[in-house]
């Protein structure tokens, strides 16, 4: 009987070993999922200094709008288990010491990162780095003159906001009524958001008070995820993502299509109606994520891969017979791993195509096709989508384009034209 007890005690004990065993290699090994369910609560948000949103979450970050979540010390080596980030920013105040230097607050401690690697002396007390500042604060974010009284940073604690000078160090604080308690804090296309669980909240850098009506679901506007919560308004969403644009053109009627994940949207010219569908829906030989598309006598050639897809524009749109078709078939490259942006201006057959920084043209009407006219891009390094019509070329990078009124200026600009949000000025998004 004293053998069996034995027996069973060892076994309990294995039992809850492996049961505790378990739960630990599930919470170091297991990946957080930014689009399961209604989204996560993200811990801090800034941007690196090539603009790339960084979301922390527990030990792991997310890069930019889209993609796997890594462990936090691949990139920044000592926010190890030991550091759970409270809140995050970027200094961008070209007057200041600390330009472009990225701060991380824990608990009652403050790192500064340059480049990615960790400055001298750090970690600090906050009260050294920034004396005023309470410790074990909530959130964190940027605020350059104008937009605040003088260039500043904002932190959030409980219910209370603190403007923290960066001149001069001074500190004021204010109790905030109406905004919730903020989890994390971002600055983006020069609009503040306070994240809170799941959701996010517009609000003024000033005065902290929130935007009326103003909160949404994070993972609707700030992440790229195939499926959304069934209360989302699917128009307004892709109308109003801050994610960039996977493609984008214009037909002969001039109606736009614009491509973003699994989803697209379709602007109507002469009405002006947006239509937001499953790319699947309308072109299911696709199923997601277009390379680039560009508009020719009728058709959108969409190309994803190394394949080029043919339709026929209408209700409902035709894929041609004899497609998909190879990118050196259709369009001559041996070598094209991934093409970024494609478009033909007007009633012209030339289809110009942006592979890096680089732009070649394409002879629509010849046989075989093939590139040719090899030039850089000029000011532009990076394309994401760009689309031409009878008022030149727009090239969008990130969420915001520029105009060109041709594709000769484009290419022999030297410095970039005025910046237009995409959101706003080309699907008339009002917030």
């Amino acid at each position: 009987m004293k053998l069996l007890s034995q027996t069973l005690c060892l076994c309990l004990i294995l039992v809850l070993f492996d049961s505790d065993h378990h739960l630990d290699h599930h919470h170091t090994d297991g990946v957080p999922d930014r689009c399961e369910g209604k989204g996560l609560e993200m811990d801090a948000v800034a941007v690196n200094e090539e603009g790339v949103p960084y979301f922390f979450h527990d030990h792991h970050l997310f890069k930019g709008f889209h993609g796997k979540a890594e462990m936090s010390n691949e990139t920044f080596p000592e926010l190890d288990d030991h550091v759970h980030v409270d809140a995050a920013f970027r200094m961008h105040y070209e007057d200041s010491d600390d330009h472009d230097h990225m701060f991380f607050f824990f608990k009652d401690k403050v790192l500064s990162y340059y480049q990615h690697k960790l400055e001298d002396g750090y970690p600090k007390p906050i009260s050294e780095v920034f004396p005023g500042i309470p410790d074990h604060v909530d959130a964190a974010v940027e605020c350059p003159k104008p937009e605040c009284d003088e260039d500043s940073v904002i932190v959030f604690k409980g219910g209370d906001m603190y403007h923290y000078d960066v001149k001069t160090k001074a500190v004021t604080s204010k109790n905030l009524q109406n905004l919730p308690s903020c989890t994390s804090a971002f600055r983006f296309m020069e609009h503040y958001y306070c994240f809170h669980g799941h959701q996010f909240t517009k609000f003024d850098p000033k005065t902290g008070d929130m935007h009326i009506n103003y909160t949404k679901n994070a993972q609707d506007y700030f992440m790229r995820c195939s499926t959304f919560d069934s209360n989302s308004d699917h128009v307004e969403r892709e109308q109003c993502s801050r994610v960039h644009l996977d493609a984008i053109t214009s037909d002969n009627a001039g109606d736009i299509y614009a491509f973003r994940g699994h989803h697209y949207l379709h602007k109507d010219d002469a009405t002006d109606a947006l239509k937001a569908e499953s790319i699947e829906s309308a072109f299911k030989e696709l199923h997601s994520e277009v390379d680039a598309v560009f508009s020719y006598e009728g058709h959108l050639h969409m190309i994803k891969d190394d394949n080029v897809f043919v339709y026929k524009v209408g209700e409902p749109h035709t894929h041609l017979d004899g497609y998909p078709k190879t990118v050196k078939e259709e369009l001559g490259f041996e070598h094209a791993d991934h093409i970024d942006a494609a478009f033909v201006c007007n009633d012209q057959h030339i289809a110009h195509i942006i592979i890096d920084d680089k732009i070649y043209d394409v002879d629509m009407k010849a046989s075989p096709r093939v590139p040719t006219n090899e030039r850089p891009m000029g000011v532009l390094k990076h394309v994401d989508a760009a689309m031409c019509g009878s008022t030149g070329v727009k090239a969008i990078v990130g969420n915001h384009f520029y105009h060109f009124d041709s594709v000769m200026l484009m290419v022999a600009a030297k410095a970039l034209p005025e910046q237009h949000r995409v959101s706003q000025e080309l699907f008339g998004c009002d917030h």
